[in-house]
Parts: C-alpha cells; sequence; structure tokens
C-alpha cells in the first residue's frame, strides 16, 4: 500500500512497517498489535491517515497515524511502537446478531480479507475462511450485512485443496457490490451489500418491508457465477466494474501454478454476465 511519500506493508509477525521515503530507506514507524499472530490483510482509508488491519485469528485493528488515546508511541527495537486505536475480535461482533447467534455457533475465525467500500468509504467489508462475508461500519464497530453461504458438507460436497488458499475478494466501484469466490464450490458470489435495510444481506433486512417496490426486490439480490475452477481472487476495473477471476489449480506435473479465468461481469443497470473459455464467450442471463 503507497501513497505520496508511504509505504506501509504488514510482515509475518502482527506488524505494521510504515517507510516515509522523504526521510529514510527504513521504516519510520511500527504499528503493533501486542499480537504474534499474521496480518493476512491492510487497508488504508481514504485519509491517509487510518490503517485497519485483520489476522488470522479473527481480530481487527484499527490505527491512526496521528495519534489518538494511545498515541503515546513508546520505542521498541529502535523503532516506535504504536499500539492500535481500537482492536477486537470479529466474532464478538457477529455473535451480537440475534438471528445469526440462534442459528450458528459463533467463533473466531480467520480473516482473509477485508476491503474498505470504494462508493461507501465507512463499510469495511470482512471475508473468512469458512465463506462468511460481511460489513463492519466503522463508525460504531457494528456489523451490518453478512452473507453465510452453508457449509460445503450440507451440500454433500468436499473441501477442494484449491481452496484452502486466502481468497480476495473485491468491491465494484459502484452501488456496493462485493465479488468473493465460492470457499467449495466453483464460481463467484455476487453480494449486495448495499448500506441500508433494503440489501438483501443486510442484518435488518425484512422482505416483506412494504417500503420496498417490486422494481427494488428485482434490482437488489445476491447471485451465483459458476465457473470452471474454484477461485481464490477477484479483481473490479476501477471505471466500468468489469470483473476478472483468478484461480489456483495444479499443473499435470504437480506443480502449483496461477490462471485467469477470463471471467467479464458488467453491471450497466441490468446485471449482464459475460464469460470467456480460451477463445470462446458465453453470455449469461442472471
Amino acid at each position: 500500500m503507497a501513497g505520496y511519500y508511504r509505504l506501509i506493508a504488514s510482515d509475518t509477525h502482527g506488524v505494521v512497517n510504515v517507510w516515509d521515503k522523504r526521510k529514510s530507506p527504513l521504516p519510520s514507524l511500527e504499528l503493533i498489535t501486542g499480537s504474534r499472530s499474521t496480518l493476512n490483510t491492510i487497508q488504508l482509508h481514504v485519509d491517509n491517515q487510518t490503517i485497519f488491519g485483520a489476522s488470522k485469528d479473527g481480530n481487527i485493528y484499527m490505527w491512526d497515524l496521528r495519534g489518538g488515546r494511545t498515541s503515546a508511541a513508546f520505542q521498541c527495537h529502535n523503532e516506535a511502537g504504536l499500539p492500535p486505536l481500537v482492536s477486537f475480535k470479529l466474532a464478538s461482533k457477529l455473535a451480537k446478531i440475534g438471528s445469526l447467534k440462534a442459528q450458528s455457533d459463533i467463533v473466531p475465525k480467520e480473516i482473509h480479507s477485508i476491503d474498505l467500500d470504494p462508493s461507501c468509504p465507512y463499510q469495511l467489508a470482512f471475508h473468512l475462511d469458512d465463506g462468511w462475508s460481511g460489513v463492519l461500519d466503522i463508525y460504531n464497530l457494528r456489523v451490518t450485512h453478512v452473507h453465510c453461504p452453508p457449509p460445503a458438507w450440507l451440500n454433500g460436497a468436499s473441501i477442494s485443496t484449491d481452496l484452502l488458499y486466502l481468497r480476495k475478494p473485491s468491491w465494484l466501484p459502484t452501488s456496493s457490490i462485493y465479488a468473493v469466490g465460492s470457499s467449495y464450490d466453483c464460481g463467484i458470489h455476487i453480494l449486495d451489500f448495499y448500506p441500508d435495510t433494503s440489501s438483501p444481506s443486510h442484518v435488518d433486512y425484512r422482505e416483506d418491508v412494504e417500503s420496498l417496490s417490486k422494481m427494488n426486490h428485482q434490482r437488489k439480490k445476491n447471485i451465483f457465477v459458476p465457473l470452471s475452477e474454484g477461485v481464490t481472487t477477484c479483481a473490479s476495473h476501477p471505471l466500468n466494474g468489469t470483473i476478472i477471476a483468478g484461480t489456483k489449480h495444479e499443473s499435470d506435473e504437480g506443480c502449483n501454478a496461477n490462471s485467469l479465468e477470463s471471467v467479464y461481469l458488467h453491471f450497466c443497470g441490468e446485471i449482464e454476465v459475460v464469460i470467456g473459455y480460451a477463445e470462446e464467450t458465453d453470455k449469461l442471463s442472471v
């Protein structure tokens, strides 16, 4: 992650290093967690001062480079160490959703990814190792959206070793749409995480709410796009919302190899999905 003069990267020991290119080729600041758990993902807020991190043991951290109530940075290994302004177990926030707690055993899970919504910067999306995805409102630290696909065993499926790698979802540039590879199936979930209760993934969503028009019901929905392989990474074009999905598979020689499923999803009014395999292209209506 980079700004005009900053470079920000996490190491494998729960520390985020911040370089200031104007001062030194060495890190000028360490953002510490107080844990040795690996940070799988970090995100820089649009204010260029707030950094979010998520760990393998299910914690989310927030640091403010301007300081705050934990602004008394201390010396650690000859570098300034800044503790997080806020830290918490994501499971503790999920457990506050009564309907979810009634149906599931809420335990800490590895966080594969966090991403800030480009069209709504207070929405921090998260994706967990069991395939759950959701949104945390960073203003009140409340989980507002959640998508919990059924576990593999419920559908009689087994978890492929190809799908045990860290998955990297992606926001589309507008409309708060979130694309993420399935944790056990071959395909992509396209999730509506619009920031109000009209979203089918909102924790307070009610399908029978009269204020939702018939048109709104048709437009706001979650869909699954089947593909030929398991998806580990999604990337979205910043202008037109085209999604390209990356897969991981084993070659004939048994060596791991990365490949791209030529998948293009266009969101212009109605959803049109265009899937290309090699030189052929098929269109699906969803």
